[in-house]
């Protein structure tokens, strides 16, 4: 069973912890299926950096970073060596414990919440 721990920057600095099979699924996929928001202005093909993500831990147990993605984190706000895109990150297998924190979203055009 996967562990996913994920915190906001957003006002309140919540920290939400889900779990359950995810393999297979995307990071931005758990988060949206659990009640909380993540930008995707794309519609998760890969061609925007609104669904940007620090992964503060279990990297390994995430789909390689591709060129693709690599190049539109380098368009995201404040990116760092732990920043992927929500929608590219692919859970690889079922024991997974992964640690995620979603940037503040309050400025990002299409924000929902």
């Amino acid at each position: 069973m996967n562990k996913i721990t994920i915190h906001f920057e957003e006002a309140d600095h919540e920290t939400r912890v889900v779990e359950g099979d995810f393999k297979g699924i995307h990071l931005l996929d758990v988060v949206e299926d659990h009640g909380m928001h993540l930008s995707s202005n794309c519609g998760a093909v890969c061609a925007c950096s609104t669904c940007h993500i620090y992964v503060e831990s279990g990297m390994d147990s995430l789909k390689e970073l591709s060129d693709n993605e690599e190049d539109f984190i380098d368009r995201a706000i404040n990116p760092t060596l732990e920043s992927r895109l929500g929608c590219q990150c692919e859970i690889l297998d079922n024991d997974a414990e992964i640690t995620i924190t979603i940037p503040d979203q309050s400025d990002i055009i299409g924000h929902e919440h």
